[in-house]
């Protein structure tokens, strides 16, 4: 595919996991219907059956993965080669892959696999990475683009509520291929920030796909301002009584 058609755009995550009330690829397969819909570029998708179902209602380009826990490793993205033939089977334009340097299940390093899509298929490859040294090295050994999903999901990177900008900029100022920001990218005016920031696209998910998330931040939110207002009329009552 010509990654050109991703430039500028926005991507969005359409993802569900069991027990969830919206889990089932045939409701995945709608919420990125109503992406395309809304102008998306392009939808990232987990799970063999969720790319596949959303291949074939959408058409838009489709940047797969599939979260896999295995015993030996820490890795959930796209951890094994096994797991990357079986996302490009199901039709995936991209394979997303953990890009970090943490041990791997089945002993196969990142460079392995990497160039295993290269030699197998037609397909693109997007390292999900967390810190600058992570994204230098994924793109040395080739993969086609970098993406900053994993910023804050690793024990040494940094830990934040907000976007990574720095990191987004850090890569997009030392990298030839393209960065996707991805993570944490809740508003519009962040989706906005991280362009400046030199992303060549951006991905986003929970903001607009899982909407149980979203009502936790507004309910969350709003708990805060009842505290306060608890607050305030607790100490007007002690104020009155020291009054009497």
């Amino acid at each position: 595919m010509d990654l050109q058609t991703l430039k500028g755009g926005l991507i969005v995550s359409c993802q569900a996991f069991p027990g969830e009330a919206l889990y089932g690829s045939d409701i995945m397969a709608k919420f990125a219907l109503a992406a395309k819909e809304g102008g998306a570029v392009a939808i990232r998708a987990n799970s063999p059956e969720d790319i596949s179902a959303i291949r074939m209602a959408v058409g838009l380009p489709v940047i797969g993965l599939w979260k896999r826990k295995y015993s030996d490793s820490d890795l959930i993205i796209t951890p094994t080669l096994s797991d990357v033939r079986a996302v490009i089977a199901a039709g995936a334009d991209i394979v997303a892959m953990d890009g970090t340097k943490r041990a791997r299940p089945e002993g196969k390093t990142l460079e392995r696999i990497v160039s295993a899509v290269r030699l197998e298929s037609d397909r693109l490859s997007m390292a999900d990475v967390s810190t600058l040294e992570e994204g230098l090295y994924a793109a040395s050994i080739g993969f086609d683009m970098v993406s900053t999903t994993l910023s804050g999901y690793t024990e040494y990177s940094s830990h934040r509520e907000l976007p990574d900008f720095d990191l987004i900029r850090e890569l997009a100022d030392r990298l030839s291929v393209p960065v996707f920001a991805e993570g944490r990218i809740h508003t519009p005016e962040q989706a906005r920030r991280c362009m400046e920031c030199g992303a060549f696209g951006v991905i986003v998910g929970a903001a607009l796909t899982r909407p149980h998330i979203m009502t936790q931040n507004f309910i969350k939110e709003m708990s805060m301002a009842n505290s306060k207002r608890k607050q305030d009329v607790m100490k007007r009552d002690v104020e009155g009584e020291k009054q009497l």
